[in-house]
């Protein structure tokens, strides 16, 4: 996973981390805060400082998927130039957020993850680990509210879809013709 937050890489792809952790993949994740973080112990993935993984090069197996904050490749010439790279190898990569978020389910190649009851749980315990470290209000770790602030009470807000996290592919995009960002 890459995102520029590990608050809001947890948020958008906690799950589908947990998810791969749980099927036996290696997880790496690369954000500018929480190399170490609690929530990624949570996870079952390990940290890597953004800047770093940018800056190196890939020794032993190469990544087969990535899940990447659209917004990093919107503004990172790096991160769009390894992302081109990286659909050339036939690297499976999902998005989310950019200026795409708005309207994620329009977008071609749409994908959502079902997670999984325990990657529900974990992600909402990662979640509230990350908020705390992040200096946020705390978040709800209900696994039924794992996107919204704690209420008294009440159902999950209506923008939260706890069971799914939605990503569109770069590969479809790219050979549909739409611009990724």
């Amino acid at each position: 996973m890459v995102a520029p937050t590990m608050l809001g890489g947890v948020r958008s792809a906690g799950g589908w981390v947990f998810d791969r952790v749980a099927a036996g993949w290696d997880v790496t994740v690369l954000t500018a805060d929480g190399t170490g973080s609690r929530a990624l112990r949570i996870l079952g993935a390990r940290g890597v400082d953004l800047e770093m993984g940018l800056n190196s090069q890939v020794r032993g197996p190469r990544p087969r998927a990535v899940a990447m904050d659209a917004a990093l490749y919107e503004t990172d010439e790096r991160i769009r130039c390894r992302l081109d790279g990286a659909l050339d190898s036939g690297m499976e990569i999902r998005l989310w957020g950019g200026s795409r978020a708005a309207y994620a389910d329009e977008v071609p190649g749409c994908v959502r993850h079902r997670l999984s009851s325990a990657a529900r749980a974990f992600k909402a315990h990662a979640l509230a680990a990350a908020a705390a470290s992040a200096g946020a209000r705390p978040q709800c770790v209900s696994p039924d509210c794992i996107t919204g602030d704690c209420a008294p009470a009440g159902p999950a807000p209506a923008a939260a879809s706890p069971a799914t996290e939605v990503f569109w592919s770069a590969e479809s995009l790219r050979t549909s013709g739409a611009p990724i960002a």
